[in-house]
């Protein structure tokens, strides 16, 4: 863990923190719930959302004394206080998970914002969540609580939602006599870019990879997220899910068009 931060460009790389800008927010948003919940299980709700869980979770544990020098030189040179917090509670997390029997409770808290350390480097904090690229807000400790679980970490997923993902978008899903919402014939995207709103249509295609589409231009959408065919919007995580879904499948084996 201590050897992945290490990697973490935190500061210089604005193009690649831009173009990961919208998987980097659903990875950070995964980060503030599964914090919450920890928060909550824990009695650490003043906390939240940058700590230390493994202070609150195991009560006394320490590292190893080398890998906690190392440690602490490590996060001695990172800027924000929250950054060094959750650095700091990232590898005694791991060096817990590594020692003994994982505590009983929520997902791993880290998981998701070490891979957004990595897609991009870190963020800073004001009004909003800063990501270099995309802001997001805060909310508090009980909207994240009730937020819609983002469980797609697949880098292979995040790369899909990221690709050429410029705009506005809407997500829709393919339905029908054996395909429902939560397991679709397929998806499709529509981007609105620019000041003039142009339209992009797109499906995410067997070749896995968004690709343009006709098959929403002679159909009307509605507000409701419903349509004149068997279409209803979804939102980016369960576009996410249906991504990696079919990433997993066996080779050969792929998405309808």
């Amino acid at each position: 863990m201590l050897e992945r931060l290490r990697t973490v460009d935190w500061y210089g790389d604005w193009d690649k923190a831009n173009s990961h800008r919208r998987s980097r927010a659903l990875l950070m948003r995964e980060y503030l719930r599964r914090a919450a919940l920890w928060a909550r299980a824990y009695g650490a709700e003043t906390e939240w959302p940058f700590f230390d869980v493994t202070e609150y979770a195991a009560p006394g544990f320490e590292p190893d004394p080398g890998l906690a020098a190392e440690l602490e030189e490590y996060v001695s040179k990172l800027g924000a206080p929250s950054t060094r917090r959750v650095c700091r509670g990232a590898v005694r997390w791991a060096a817990l998970r590594e020692g003994a029997a994982e505590p009983s409770a929520p997902a791993d808290p880290y998981a998701p914002l070490l891979l957004m350390f990595e897609r991009g480097g870190g963020y800073s904090i004001e009004e909003f969540i800063d990501l270099y690229g995309v802001m997001i807000p805060h909310g508090n400790l009980e909207s994240n609580l009730d937020a819609e679980p983002f469980l797609s970490l697949a880098p292979s997923t995040l790369d899909a939602l990221d690709s050429g993902s410029e705009g506005r978008i809407s997500y829709y899903a393919k339905i029908g006599e054996g395909y429902l919402r939560s397991s679709p014939k397929g998806i499709l995207r529509r981007r609105l870019v620019g000041r003039e709103s142009e339209t992009c249509d797109e499906a995410f295609t067997r070749n896995l990879r968004w690709e343009p589409t006709e098959y929403l231009r002679p159909y009307k959408l509605y507000a409701s997220g419903h349509s004149d065919i068997g279409l209803v919007q979804i939102t980016e995580v369960e576009a996410a899910a249906f991504i990696e879904s079919v990433m997993g499948k066996p080779a050969g084996i792929r998405p309808p068009g």
